[in-house]
């Protein structure tokens, strides 16, 4: 195991001998895209063109590609990498699904990506489009996809790159339960990203590279485990959890870079709000002597390229008509930030299982149960365009009704609240039901008092008994560990697109007022 050193007094208190051999490498990152192409506002939202030249918005694609530019104008040896996530998130993925990623990957002069959950969402076939789109390697190495035709040979473990005289490791990793959470199919077989992690480090070290990089879909706790139970790992850059990291923000979940033993792990948030800027010191042994820097934010100080920014509005012309249709009116911001959502009731996920339910009650069902994992921005206040409810719900996921037991129900629930110290989306927003919770015990034994709403008031969930339920598709099919929903009876998958049934009951309900109403809480 190599004994590396990652303070800045260190690096100091290095001779002019040794210092002669050192070797700098500035690591430019992003990650959770999300098809951010064009500004977002501070709801991680669409920001009008307005907005945007008041100054009040944040990233978009002509932001990075004159922020890379600049680094490496100030930067010696640079690698520009992304942390998974490129797909899904606005109508620009809806519409030309990896295409635009891949052209302004492309552009800014990506030297790798790992795969992230959401690069599964329309399966192999897009993913592999993708891949063959892109100029740069796209890494998995906890993942057995030979099985795959699509994918098989298509997407490496692990490359070695050269920058600057050096031979630099790269490996990916995406997370372990993306059967879970896209649509893999099932000729992909997931593994334990420590196990796989390290073996690609044994056969990169014994091939003579000492400077390796992992770039990590799996979240901010895996990472700091990941730097834990390995050896030989230099540089995490991570994502999944939309981590922000900073040296100077009280916001931050952590330092930038946040270093466990002798490995350095950053992440850069998400939506291209920031360019993550690491720049590591190695010796001549390979060994790290130093690791400093701090997340580059977006905002207007930040030139738009020109070029870009005609570029993504000749993209957005087709998505035009559909984006600015107004479609109702919000008294007050809805918040459906994913710190809040993922964690207790919300107003972004009382909307959208109020919608829900709303659209099927005729059919016998008292139940909705929406994933938090499927609310992916905020709404603010006054006119709410089509574009901005499609931000919000990208997926094009369907209502599902089905009917399962009260047992099941309370499984479904244990199932939702079973990871929200991971900030997971499986934490379930509801409606018809009233559920308390103890977020202090065992995952599997967390919840309480269930209550069903009917028409004379609330009673409790009898286990026995039978229950017409709606959520999306992707939940009734199994996804986020609703595995319980499978054998579910009268199912029907194919509603109406759920960004449709919110809008409708959006404008039904103008000017909508958010709220919460204590129908999750804990005890």
């Amino acid at each position: 195991m190599k004994t590396r050193i990652a303070t800045v007094a260190a690096a100091l208190a290095l001779g002019a001998g040794t210092a002669s051999a050192d070797y700098a490498l500035t690591i430019l990152h992003t990650n959770d895209f999300h098809a951010r192409f064009e500004p977002i506002s501070k709801y991680d939202a669409g920001c009008s063109e307005e907005d945007n030249r008041a100054g009040e918005c944040f990233g978009g694609s002509a932001r990075l590609m004159t922020a890379v530019a600049a680094a490496r104008a100030r930067a010696g040896n640079v690698l520009l990498v992304d942390g998974g996530d490129q797909f899904q998130g606005t109508l620009f993925y809806t519409y030309y699904k990896g295409k635009v990623a891949a052209e302004m990957m492309n552009k800014m002069g990506y030297d790798a990506m790992t795969v992230g959950n959401h690069e599964f969402d329309d399966g192999p076939e897009v993913l592999r489009g993708f891949v063959d789109a892109v100029d740069f390697p796209i890494l998995m190495s906890n993942a057995d996809i030979s099985g795959e035709p699509l994918l098989s040979g298509a997407i490496r473990k692990s490359v070695v790159i050269e920058r600057g005289g050096e031979r630099l490791g790269l490996i990916g990793l995406t997370p372990q339960d993306t059967d879970e959470l896209a649509s893999p199919g099932r000729n992909v077989i997931f593994t334990d990203p420590v196990e796989a992690v390290q073996a690609e480090v044994d056969r990169l070290t014994d091939e003579g590279v000492n400077k390796i990089i992992v770039l990590s879909h799996s979240g901010y706790d895996l990472d700091k485990r990941l730097a834990a139970e390995t050896t030989g790992v230099d540089v995490i850059v991570g994502g999944h959890t939309n981590t922000y990291l900073s040296n100077t923000a009280d916001s931050a979940a952590g330092p930038y870079p946040t270093m466990v033993g002798d490995t350095a792990i950053v992440q850069a948030y998400a939506y291209g709000k920031f360019l993550g800027e690491l720049t590591v010191t190695f010796d001549d042994a390979g060994e790290v002597v130093q690791a400093v820097g701090e997340p580059l934010i977006m905002d207007a100080a930040v030139a738009e390229d020109g070029a870009t920014m005609d570029r993504i509005a000749e993209l957005a012309g087709p998505l035009e008509e559909i984006r600015q249709r107004v479609v109702a009116e919000a008294a007050t911001p809805i918040d459906g930030d994913r710190s809040v959502c993922r964690a207790m009731e919300c107003p972004m996920g009382n909307l959208v299982a109020d919608a829900m339910l709303d659209r099927v009650r005729d059919q016998g069902i008292r139940i909705a149960i929406q994933n938090s994992g499927g609310l992916r921005a905020s709404i603010d206040a006054g006119p709410v365009t089509m574009g901005e409810v499609l931000t919000v719900l990208p997926f094009q996921n369907t209502l599902s009704t089905f009917f399962v037991s009260g047992r099941t129900i309370i499984d479904a629930l244990e199932n939702g609240l079973s990871q929200v110290e991971e900030g997971a989306g499986r934490f379930p927003q509801v409606a018809g039901l009233r559920v308390t919770w103890d977020p202090a015990a065992p995952p599997g034994s967390r919840v309480g008092d269930v209550a069903v709403q009917g028409g004379d008031g609330w009673h409790p969930l009898d286990p026995a008994a039978t229950y017409g339920v709606v959520s999306n598709n992707y939940v009734r099919n199994g996804g986020d560990g609703y595995d319980m929903f499978l054998s579910a009876e009268n199912v029907y998958d194919f509603g109406p697109d759920l960004a449709d049934v919110t809008a409708e009951f959006l404008a039904a309900n103008a000017p909508y007022r958010p709220y919460t109403d204590g129908r999750i809480a804990t005890r």
